[in-house]
């Protein structure tokens, strides 16, 4: 059974960075296709981005594409979420999500495995 712990989140000035990791223990991390969604208050939870096995393959929002980037490190166990020039409208509980299905990768319920989530805000 695996477990996610987001970390890394908290209070950041619009146009700031950040970065979330998410540390995988239990199952096989590097058979996980591993991804990021996001919930404000108020609304469903969404699609972020999304990173295959080895990082061969990324896939991201159109909403944070150039802004966002998400990386791995399967040595150890653990998924990145860089969130660079943020805006008001990133404010979120972002939380990150392992899958060993390689496809549908948008879509949440393709996950099995979740994380508690960490809080992203964004002064403007």
């Amino acid at each position: 059974q695996e477990q996610l712990v987001e970390s890394g989140g908290g209070l950041v000035q619009a146009g700031g960075s950040v970065r979330l990791s998410c540390l995988v223990s239990g199952g096989t991390f590097n058979r996980l296709a591993m991804g990021w969604f996001r919930q404000a208050p108020g609304t469903e939870r969404e699609f972020v981005a999304a990173i295959d096995w080895n990082g061969s393959s990324t896939d991201y929002a159109d909403s944070v594409k150039d802004r966002f980037t998400i990386t791995r490190d399967n040595a150890k166990q653990t998924a990145y979420l860089q969130l660079n020039r943020l805006k008001f409208e990133d404010t979120a509980v972002y939380y990150c999500a392992g899958s060993y299905w390689g496809s549908d990768l948008r879509r949440p319920g393709t996950y099995a495995a979740w994380g508690q989530g960490t809080q992203v805000t964004v002064s403007s």
